[in-house]
């Protein structure tokens, strides 16, 4: 094995790749699982309601901590030359090329073979393990192919088992077998703790508080449902009322300054004051075949000195894609840019966040519930024993 090292960043895991042979990967991956469309194939949340502890208590759901990360797809597969190669899938369905340290998945039955034609689904965090170290690391929540054979039509707890068996295990004994390769890894993977949804007060207690990574919230994930991409209403995201956030686009409004409204602008032509705050307008997305694509939806609250550090990052700012929360007097306020996403979040997530936040639940909310869930959980159990 030749050398090699952790990435650099969890935005710009590897190189990525454009033309030809970006246009090739997404037609692979698509004919891989037997898709017509080339776009984003993985599986996406909906905000957690109250008629979602309901839900709970009808259907069996597993539940992980959802973290503060990066979402990407990981495609293991063969160049031309019969090299086993790794590619990171975002969400804007940008490919990009591992090209960093020496990851490889052996088969159970060959520490030389490698995996191909295999597409896992997980996030990219940094651990802080603490005096400055830190570990890139993949958690794997699903697995959507296993060597050709597409798995999504499986239960969650079957796909869960393949990866496990066929994937996480001789991974493990490799790096057990030859500690001397963990220093020209780009990054470790792990599977994600699952635990089943009535094990709320243990996730909150022990899992999330044990993390060396941040934390946003819940996901519940439905153990019987297939895999399904695009949006999935079996997959439930729960976050702190507060801590729910909105993706719009933004667009800036500065003002334009007559002659004579100051001293300085005696006698000169109107000019546009790019020093002073603008108004900002979030836009909504409503998708690319909508024949406005964005439309206003609100107002965001921006306060002077937020600007001045905005001014002050020499980066163009007009129309990014932008994180928002809403604040104690329920004015929109800025969270962070999201450079990771093409579009803003569509009109129906929007719609679907904005009643999360008035139709919260909360923590306290899940753990009453935990009882009752789990009340249910086993009486379907005893009946399917029966």
């Amino acid at each position: 094995m030749d050398g090699g090292a952790p990435i650099q960043s969890i935005d710009e895991p590897g190189l990525r790749i454009s033309g030809d042979l970006l246009r090739t990967m997404r037609q692979e991956v698509a004919s891989l699982l037997g898709r017509s469309q080339i776009g984003f194939p993985g599986a996406q949340p909906v905000s957690f309601t109250r008629k979602h502890v309901d839900e709970l208590r009808r259907e069996d759901y597993f539940v992980c901590e959802k973290s503060d990360g990066i979402r990407y797809l990981l495609y293991l597969t063969e160049d031309e030359g019969g090299n086993e190669v790794h590619y990171l899938i975002d969400r804007k369905n940008d490919y990009w090329f591992i090209n960093s340290g020496n990851l490889h998945f052996p088969t159970p039955t060959s520490e030389q073979a490698f995996h191909k034609a295999t597409l896992l689904d997980g996030e990219l965090v940094v651990d802080d393990l603490g005096k400055g170290q830190l570990e890139p690391r993949y958690l794997v929540f699903d697995c959507l192919v296993m060597d050709g054979q597409v798995l999504m039509s499986r239960e969650l707890s079957k796909r869960l088992g393949y990866f496990q068996e066929q994937i996480f295990h001789p991974y493990q004994s490799l790096l057990q077998k030859y500690p001397e390769e963990r220093q020209f890894q780009p990054f470790f993977v792990e599977m994600k703790s699952m635990q089943v949804s009535y094990g709320i007060q243990m996730m909150f207690e022990q899992v999330i508080k044990q993390l060396r990574h941040g934390n946003d919230g819940l996901i519940f994930t439905c153990l019987r449902s297939e895999y399904k991409a695009g949006t999935d209403p079996h997959i439930l995201k729960w976050k702190e009322a507060d801590e729910n956030t909105i993706d719009f686009l933004w667009k800036l409004r500065f003002p334009v300054v007559k002659p004579g409204e100051d001293d300085s602008s005696e006698g000169g032509e109107p000019f546009v004051d790019y020093d002073s705050v603008p108004a900002v307008e979030l836009m909504a997305f409503h998708g690319r075949d909508s024949p406005d694509a964005y439309r206003f939806y609100a107002p965001l609250h921006l306060e002077e000195a937020e600007w001045e550090v905005l001014k002050g990052l020499g980066d163009p700012l007009d129309e990014r894609v932008v994180e928002v929360y809403m604040d104690d007097q329920k004015r929109w306020r800025l969270s962070r840019f999201r450079d990771d996403k093409t579009d803003g979040n569509h009109i129906s997530v929007v719609e679907s966040v904005i009643g999360s936040i008035r139709d919260g639940v909360t923590k306290e909310d899940l753990l009453a519930a935990a009882k009752s869930i789990r009340d249910n959980w086993k009486a379907r159990e005893q009946a399917r024993r029966r």
